[in-house]
């Protein structure tokens, strides 16, 4: 009985390594894949783009202009939904450079690079930065794309509300007010390719990603829905945030 209990465990450990190796296979195709989709789609839309601002410079009705403005619209939809598919494929594929990082000055860096966009979506936020310093120690351009997602996604989903809180003990919240939601999607929002009913902007990596990287740093994620108040609410807790 021993003997065959031993086999029986060799069999089921050799069948779970296979598994793991088909996965971890087939999530390289994919990045793969999605690596090659976003550089396929640079190009075009850089020309589009470009020829885009020639056009507004030519005279045109006022309806042609509305047109322009839609298809000008689209086509930042699309930038987007391509960067955060060459984002996902980065994932993993390079060695972290971590150093000590002033996380206030990162998040007025990053919420300044968001200003007009989100002064073309009514959005007037409010972000509370405390005046002592706090410090995490992980890698720049990881913490950078963490907060530019949360920044984008608020933008996409927040009703002209958003609440940025930096807390002493490293960690970041983002609020706003998302009266679609419901407890079961938010359980899903960090998922890779999930997105909400609305979300036809989004390609649902934006939040998957900063889980990733968040973990990569030995960081948390956490997203919290208030029923009574209608608001979501998305924290990274960079867990080495006080030292220094």
């Amino acid at each position: 009985k021993m003997r065959q209990l031993a086999l029986g465990m060799d069999r089921q450990i050799r069948i779970f390594r296979e598994e793991q190796r088909r996965y971890l296979q087939g999530n390289q195709e994919l990045k793969d894949a999605a690596a090659n989709l976003s550089h396929d789609l640079r190009t075009p839309m850089t020309a589009a783009w470009g020829y885009l601002d020639l056009l507004k410079q030519e005279e045109m009705s006022e309806e042609a202009g509305e047109y322009l403005q839609i298809i000008s619209e689209r086509i930042q939809a699309m930038k987007e939904l391509t960067e955060e598919m060459f984002q996902y494929s980065k994932i993993g594929s390079r060695t972290q450079e971590y150093e000590k990082i002033r996380l206030n000055r990162m998040l007025e860096e990053t919420a300044a690079d968001f200003y007009g966009v989100l002064t073309q979506a009514s959005i007037e936020p409010e972000i509370r930065i405390p005046e002592q310093q706090v410090f995490c120690y992980g890698n720049p351009q990881s913490v950078k794309r963490i907060l530019a997602n949360l920044f984008s996604n608020g933008v996409k989903y927040s009703r002209e509300d958003l609440e940025v809180v930096l807390k002493e003990d490293g960690s970041i919240s983002f609020s706003n007010r998302a009266p679609f939601m419901d407890p079961m999607q938010v359980g899903s929002l960090m998922e890779r390719f999930y997105t909400v009913e609305n979300g036809e902007r989004s390609s649902g990596l934006g939040l998957h990603i900063v889980k990733v990287l968040a973990e990569e740093m030995n960081g948390k994620v956490s997203a919290v829905y208030d029923r009574k108040a209608g608001k979501l609410r998305i924290t990274v807790l960079f867990p080495a945030a006080t030292c220094g």
